[in-house]
């Protein structure tokens, strides 16, 4: 058994909140620059060229590279071998969140409750998952969630009839739907599989995957090729003004699910996708 101390939980995910607000994966600012250069729109190359230089501006000035500095979700995968002492976890997550966006300066944006809609002034609570996995390690992902995409996101309740290319439509029917308001070129997360609420959870879980990396499952992988390849001829282009980019990948996560069902969410991710890991 390895005890960790919750504090060391609250301290990294304070300095994760700040760098995942600070600055984009290497792949994707890779994959946003390598679309400027095929872009054939003028103004869609434009576009994605101020995109790209708002990123260089974010590390110069050391700011988020976006204003809305979303809501904290925090994904925990705990070896099971591992003990936490001197507190609780959840409460440690949550300091950890409160300290990052003060301390960052990030923008606040949680309010207490949904109708009554006070700011918590911290960016508190934040968003907690947590899975049990083999081992005395427990990996850290923060993925500040934007509410300009997090809206544009979509579920629907498929028949066991529904064919793959039924399943690519919808999604990048939601892509349409969404159009300029999730600030494209998008990322977009499809979680297929579980049951109403795991589908959803797949999709989030899917932005958090290395743009770079496909499902290794063939099937799936080449499913996620089809509908990028259906988003784009969309046309949507650039922050909403026409061209050949307007989604930048598409992650799939699949689970096993009942013989009567097919759930299906596409959880929207903007131009800065954002999640930063750490293994302690």
């Amino acid at each position: 058994m390895r005890e960790i101390d919750v504090l060391t939980i609250s301290d990294a995910v304070r300095q994760l909140c700040i760098d995942a607000n600070m600055k984009l994966s290497s792949s994707l600012e890779q994959r946003l620059c390598q679309s400027c250069s095929r872009e054939s729109s003028a103004i869609g190359k434009k576009v994605l060229s101020d995109l790209t230089e708002n990123l260089k501006a974010a590390q110069e000035l050391q700011v988020p590279i976006c204003q809305d500095t979303g809501m904290a979700v925090v994904f925990l995968e705990i070896g099971q071998e591992v003990h936490f002492i001197n507190g609780n976890l959840n409460h440690a997550v949550n300091d950890g969140v409160r300290r990052g966006y003060l301390d960052g300066l990030l923008r606040c944006s949680i309010v207490a409750d949904p109708l009554r809609r006070t700011n918590t002034n911290d960016n508190t609570p934040a968003v907690i998952h947590t899975a049990i996995t083999e081992g005395d390690r427990v990996k850290i992902t923060v993925a500040p969630k934007g509410f300009g995409s997090e809206n544009m996101s979509q579920m629907k309740m498929f028949t066991p009839s529904a064919t793959p290319e039924m399943i690519e439509d919808y999604v990048v029917s939601v892509a349409k739907d969404a159009g300029s308001n999730p600030c494209p070129p998008i990322v977009v997360g499809v979680g297929i599989g579980g049951d109403f609420e795991l589908a959803a959870y797949l999709a989030k879980k899917a932005l958090c995957r290395d743009i770079a990396l496909r499902n290794e499952d063939g099937f799936y992988a080449a499913m996620e090729e089809n509908i990028l390849l259906k988003i784009n001829q969309t046309g949507i282009g650039p922050q909403g003004f026409g061209g050949d980019t307007t989604a930048l990948a598409v992650n799939i996560e699949k689970y096993a699910t009942h013989i009567a069902g097919l759930p299906v969410a596409v959880n929207i991710g903007c131009h800065v996708t954002r999640h930063k890991s750490i293994i302690l």
